[in-house]
């Protein structure tokens, strides 16, 4: 469990604010535009610490909810049509049919 105690902001608008940083990989300074558009009022060296602080343990969280896999697993290629052109699709399977992780 991430722990907010402290801070000042609620912690829906810190997971917000790394999320976004993280996911999109914009500047501290467009991400301060991007909070000021949606009402808040943060600086960007406050973004800067909230990622610092939070981004790893967020992926920690994510790390522990992840399920396991089996030791035997194999990568499944295919090439399929989306919106009108052909890709690729690489599906990580294990022994039983599970898919582990894709890459479209």
């Amino acid at each position: 469990m991430i722990s907010f105690k402290g801070a000042q902001y609620p912690k829906d608008v810190i997971l917000f604010a790394v999320f976004f940083y993280v996911r999109y990989g914009v500047s501290y300074r467009d991400l301060e535009e991007i909070m000021s558009e949606r009402g808040v009022a943060v600086d960007h060296t406050t973004l800067n610490r909230w990622v610092t602080k939070y981004a790893s343990a967020i992926a920690d969280v994510a790390r522990r909810r992840k399920g396991p896999c089996d030791r035997s697993w194999r990568m499944d290629e295919t090439y399929i049509k989306v919106k009108g052109e052909w890709v690729y699709l690489y599906r990580a399977v294990d022994k039983h049919g599970k898919t582990l992780d894709f890459m479209l």
